[in-house]
């Protein structure tokens, strides 16, 4: 079975074949960020989660604690539907969707789109768990995992990939989320996370749901 890791990997090699130059400048600022410890300082295994109140694609108010009272939650921060990376993810949790729910858990992903930025139709069509706006990347700060993205990545958002942040997190343009998974208990805990600032990493799948399996 290919791992999303394997996948992540490949979309990496196409950017390393198309833009060799770009690539490596890629690996040496993320390179940085981790000797750096960003995203040290992230909510930790043991901790209470931060409550929070988002509203999700469709503008409706959604609260961790109300979620919680069905049981724990998987909540996973990505950087946005523009990210080949994050929509990677996506599709990879997707995919394992009814395995998650089979033991009780709830997928939620947060980004710093506005409600209309956050899905296309067709997206909004595939995806069946809940996607919230987290506008500035607030709460991803509560849960230490906000990061302010170095100059160069968004000079290449604007120049090559014709990114308006701005536009698309209606005024938030530097700061993103470090790409991050945290499983929650329904009391609240964290008892489970995976935070990597190198964006083209994530959490696995079939780790998430071992950690869902260890709440039984």
């Amino acid at each position: 079975m290919t791992t999303l890791r394997d996948q992540t990997n490949a979309q990496f090699a196409k950017l390393m074949q198309s833009k060799p130059a770009f690539a490596n400048l890629i690996e040496s600022l993320l390179a940085k960020a981790r000797d750096f410890g960003d995203g040290k300082d992230a909510i930790a295994v043991g901790q209470p989660a931060p409550n929070f109140d988002l509203p999700n694609a469709i503008g409706e108010s959604v609260e961790l604690s109300a979620l919680l009272a069905g049981g724990p939650v998987v909540l996973m921060f990505y950087r946005g539907s523009w990210c080949p990376y994050c929509n990677l993810q996506l599709r990879a949790m997707q995919a394992r969707l009814a395995d998650i729910e089979k033991l009780g858990g709830q997928l939620v992903a947060v980004s710093p789109e506005i409600p209309d930025e956050s899905l296309s139709l067709t997206e909004r069509a595939e995806l069946k768990f809940t996607v919230l706006s987290d506008k500035d990347a607030l709460i991803a700060a509560q849960y230490g995992v906000a990061w302010k993205v170095p100059e160069p990545i968004l000079d290449h958002m604007r120049n090559d990939r014709g990114l308006d942040l701005a536009k698309i997190n209606d005024g938030n343009a530097t700061v993103l989320p470090i790409p991050a998974t945290f499983v929650i208990s329904a009391d609240g805990i964290v008892t489970w996370q995976y935070v990597n600032v190198d964006y083209r990493h994530r959490a696995e799948p079939d780790d998430v749901i071992a950690a869902l399996l260890a709440l039984k």
